[in-house]
């Protein structure tokens, strides 16, 4: 790596992983700088939990090189590892302690442990500190999931998929976990689904889609250039809704006034979103 590598949380330099002949991750790229957020966005088996997984050292690569926190996860030692938090897809605690007994035994495996109780109410559970993990909803239970991934008080936080199971409220209370972690200076590599999430949350982001990162930059930016065509809607007189995409929204509004001769039923004219730019960057944009 270079010395441009010391500057990045994690740099990442023609990953690849195959599961027999299938690519997994087929040469991705990715430079993530100390203190941001960072989304990886694409569908699923796209390669965002493989590359992760790469990342933390719990699966090896084919190719490539790695460095996160400065170190090759491939042969990084246990010191390394207490530095790195990851919250995975399906995490699991035993069902029969407490929440407050299992975020204790799990501070035990660090060496500077954030304070239990902080790190239960930092993900909302001060009031089920008590409560058996058997006892807990699947929202819950997924925040106790962030919880343990942060107890250690990492310098890297990998948050695979960390929102699956939230309600609206509970994901926006835990995008507040996500950015008052980030202004203390934790680095934060997350993947997801939701496109809001990303567009709330992340600095910059990736798209993959086959294993291949097919665009980066900040959501701004990527709807800036790859969104380019507006949407408008209008309703017929006989009632029909409609809706074209065009470069020159303008233009075609003024079209419709003229043949309405003013007034254009059910007028709505919409910039492309970052979820717009993804399904066209995946190839799914004929699937909406």
């Amino acid at each position: 790596m270079t010395t441009a590598a010391s500057r990045l949380a994690v740099d990442v330099r023609g990953l690849r992983k195959r599961y027999g002949p299938v690519p997994a991750v087929d040469g991705v790229d990715l430079a993530v700088r100390h203190g941001e957020i960072f989304g990886i966005l694409g569908p699923n088996g796209a390669g965002k939990s493989t590359t992760v997984e790469i990342l933390q050292g719990h699966r090896t690569r084919d190719e490539g090189e790695v460095s996160v926190l400065g170190a090759d996860p491939a042969t990084a030692d246990r010191a390394w590892r207490a530095r790195v938090g990851i919250v995975w897809q399906d995490e699991s605690a035993p069902a029969e302690l407490t929440v407050r007994e299992t975020v204790s035994h799990f501070a035990g495996y660090y060496p500077r442990p954030r304070p239990v109780r902080d790190v239960i109410a930092l993900v909302g559970l001060q009031e089920k500190a008590d409560s058996r993990i058997k006892a807990l909803s699947g929202g819950q239970r997924r925040r106790l999931d962030v919880a343990l991934g942060i107890i250690g008080g990492p310098c890297l936080l990998l948050l695979d998929e960390p929102t699956t199971g939230f309600d609206p409220a509970a994901r926006r209370q835990f995008w507040d976990v996500v950015r008052r972690l980030a202004g203390e200076g934790t680095t934060v590599v997350l993947t997801t689904h939701y496109l809001q999430e990303a567009e709330a949350l992340a600095d910059r982001l990736v798209v993959i889609a086959a294993g291949r990162v097919v665009a980066e930059g900040d959501p701004a930016g990527l709807r800036r250039r790859y969104g380019s065509e507006a949407r408008v809607e209008w309703t017929d007189p006989d009632g029909t809704p409609r809706e074209i995409r065009t470069t020159t929204p303008t233009r075609t509004v003024a079209e419709l006034m003229s043949r309405f001769g003013g007034e254009i039923p059910g007028l709505k004219v919409g910039r492309p979103s970052l979820e717009d730019v993804y399904l066209r960057l995946t190839g799914q944009e004929d699937e909406r």
